[in-house]
């Protein structure tokens, strides 16, 4: 599903939409605002490319960061929660990894997380992408999570 036929779904079910980035720098914000009208569903977009822009317009606490680095299922929940919480938004999704090149921590290249956060809870899932370039996991995550959001829209009552 393209992200336009995402949005005509989402307004069909009344539903609104927020992201909260980090590794990919505002590109899935990108990618639903292109189609026209996306302004009826895309409610607000947060890039948080620092812990401490996470922290400030997120919410992410200090001692989850501490605890588990940026690159992280528990960052990733904090992000779309804080994003679902800041906004008007129906459902939030944030994303969070290492684009690379090289790793980081312990943590591969290739590794993003995503948090999918909505009024009746969050989930999250880490994928591995690979070393596969820079350029290649940001379009990979944006990808995946348009894929997550259309999922979460099909399931929405």
């Amino acid at each position: 599903m393209t992200a336009d036929q995402l949005l005509r779904a989402a307004r069909a079910q009344g539903l609104r939409l927020a992201v909260a980035e980090s590794c990919t720098g505002g590109l899935l914000a990108g990618a639903l605002t292109a189609p026209a009208g996306a302004s009826l569903v895309f409610e607000r977009g947060f890039v948080t490319y620092s812990n401490e822009a996470k922290q400030d317009l997120l919410g992410v606490q200090a001692a989850t960061l501490a605890a588990h680095g940026a690159v992280s299922e528990e960052v990733a929940a904090e992000m779309a929660g804080g994003a679902l919480a800041r906004s008007r938004a129906d459902l939030a999704l944030s994303i969070t990894g290492i684009a690379g090149p090289g790793s980081s921590d312990h943590k591969p290249e290739g590794r993003v997380c995503f948090g999918l956060a909505a009024r009746d809870g969050t989930r999250t899932e880490t994928v591995e992408f690979g070393p596969l370039g820079r350029d290649a996991v940001r379009a990979a995550s944006v990808q995946h999570a348009l894929a997550l959001l259309v999922q979460a829209v099909e399931r929405a009552p």
